[in-house]
């Protein structure tokens, strides 16, 4: 992101309505169809019960443990003024964190799958189906 306007406040407030809504701890803006390297999180750390909320532009993980998903992270970014922006985040939010970006990324959650063949369907009454054909990228 290059653009840090008037728009970006409504249009961040605007993707925390639409996470809400939808039960999500963090959306990015290729998911609802805008090229843009930002994204809102927001939840409760569930090791601390502490909440956090953030909404960043341009992020990059810039340390992290070398696991399946680093277990704390230190990303930089900007706010959305423009002004750089360094949070470090451990447990369920350096997940969101990490989540987020793998969006802006172009990587999807199928591709973190040693094994999609195995993914099932889950029903809303917590009823597994049968396993649900995918491909992973290659």
């Amino acid at each position: 992101m290059h653009r840090f306007d008037a728009s970006l406040p409504q249009l961040v407030q605007d993707m925390f309505e639409t996470m809400q809504a939808n039960d999500g701890v963090g959306l990015a803006a290729p998911q609802i169809g805008l090229s843009l390297r930002l994204f809102v999180v927001e939840g409760m750390e569930r090791e601390t019960n502490t909440p956090f909320k953030l909404a960043m532009a341009n992020p990059e993980i810039v340390n992290g443990v070398n696991v399946r998903r680093a277990a704390r992270v230190v990303v930089k970014g900007q706010d959305i003024h423009g002004k750089p922006l360094r949070v470090s985040a451990h447990g369920y939010y350096a997940w969101a964190l990490q989540h987020e970006i793998d969006h802006l990324n172009g990587v999807l959650y199928l591709d973190h799958l040693d094994h999609p063949e195995d993914l099932r369907e889950i029903h809303e009454d917590n009823a597994v189906e049968e396993k649900v054909s995918v491909e992973k990228k290659k």
